[in-house]
């Protein structure tokens, strides 16, 4: 599985209107691409933990999407609806980083990013 993982910050500035059709981008991207296997989008949880003073910026939203391969997610960035995403989203945020990851489940992800990184 591929996952996309967005982690951002939007404008201070950002009008509720520009908020409104970020959303609406958003949705309209995850109902119009097919490949899309799994969307979620979320707040940060701040709960005190030590590591939480470590981080050295602050990245209130994470979006993750799911594709079933690379392909998948190829098809994603090159659909229509992406780049209405991808223009929306890059006027309202702030600061952003933006990862691919090729994910596996438990030990054997574990394991397999272990020998993959010798």
């Amino acid at each position: 599985m591929i996952a996309h993982i967005v982690l951002f910050r939007p404008r201070a500035d950002l009008s509720e209107s520009g908020r409104v059709e970020l959303a609406s981008a958003f949705e309209t991207a995850i109902q119009a691409i097919p490949s899309i296997r799994g969307a979620r989008i979320g707040t940060r949880v701040l709960h005190g933990r030590p590591y939480e003073a470590l981080m050295s910026s602050h990245y209130p939203y994470a979006a993750v999407l799911e594709f079933d391969d690379l392909a998948g997610l190829k098809a994603y960035l090159e659909h229509p609806a992406h780049e209405r995403l991808g223009s929306t989203f890059f006027g309202a945020f702030e600061e952003a980083l933006m990862y691919d990851f090729d994910m596996q489940e438990g030990t054997a992800g574990l394991a397999a990013a272990l020998v993959s990184e010798r």
